[in-house]
């Protein structure tokens, strides 16, 4: 077991009756529009889901896409990606963007008074177009043989993901554009060798974000943390799905155990 994975914990969950806010990260949010359960097990009573792999790599992508993008936001200049695409905008320069790129920094932040839930997401830039209003953009990396583009149903959390984004900024009071976009950077498998570094090919896709729906998902989110029942399994939810398997054959082993006429169907 991963040094870093707690299999249970008891600090940082929800309690209905506290009347301090509760802080939800836009992973949270993702999570339990993906399976209630799941969100309920994590925030709730401690049991999150185990982390996957950390994708390293991106990280590194990520990283230098800053580190490229500021130098022209010092200058206050359009960077060349801009240009081609013909974007009227230029990186943003804020005092707060640091903390806003920063998760451990509390990313950008909105206490969303209805539910009294402490909103979080940590974005990858922002752009601010002449006229004032702001550009959210993300930052992605991977290697295919083809095209990227958004189009696959897995890919339904980066649009969410751009869209909270959206909404966090507006509620601070920004004028947001409802076209963000992705920073696609593909790696290039198709040259003759590696040679020491690894080439993409980046492209810019464009996303009209709508968060209207994020609103009902808090007020959604605040009466399933409210509640002292667990929801039900989410129909397409792997965790579940296997939490279920390994506990029918578990239950059908202790039977087995206990019937030695069954014992043979489970050695």
């Amino acid at each position: 077991m991963s040094q870093y994975y707690r299999s249970r914990r008891s600090r940082g969950l929800y309690r209905p009756d506290e009347r301090w806010p509760f802080r939800i990260s836009r992973s949270k949010i993702d999570l339990f529009l993906n399976c209630p359960r799941c969100f309920y097990l994590d925030r709730r009573l401690g049991v999150s889901q185990p982390p996957g792999f950390p994708f390293t790599l991106n990280a590194a992508v990520d990283k230098l896409l800053k580190k490229e993008f500021d130098q022209y936001r010092r200058k206050n200049q359009p960077h060349p990606l801009m240009e081609h695409y013909r974007i009227n905008a230029v990186p943003f320069a804020h005092p707060q963007l640091d903390q806003w790129r920063d998760a451990l920094k509390g990313g950008v932040e909105y206490l969303d008074p209805s539910t009294n839930l402490l909103i979080t997401g940590a974005i990858d830039d922002v752009w601010v177009e002449r006229d004032g209003q702001l550009i959210v953009v993300d930052y992605k990396a991977t290697a295919k043989n083809h095209e990227v583009n958004l189009d696959s149903d897995w890919q339904l959390g980066y649009k969410r993901q751009m869209e909270v984004y959206q909404w966090l900024l507006r509620r601070n009071r920004f004028r947001v554009s409802s076209t963000g976009y992705f920073v696609y950077c593909n790696g290039q498998t198709d040259r003759s060798g590696l040679d020491g570094k690894l080439e993409f090919a980046v492209k810019l896709i464009p996303y009209t974000g709508d968060d209207g729906w994020v609103e009902e998902a808090l007020v959604a989110m605040k009466k399933t943390l409210d509640q002292d029942d667990l929801p039900a399994v989410g129909p397409d939810c792997d965790y579940c799905a296997y939490r279920q398997a390994v506990s029918s054959v578990e239950n059908q082993r202790h039977h087995a155990d206990q019937n030695p006429v069954q014992r043979d169907l489970f050695p």
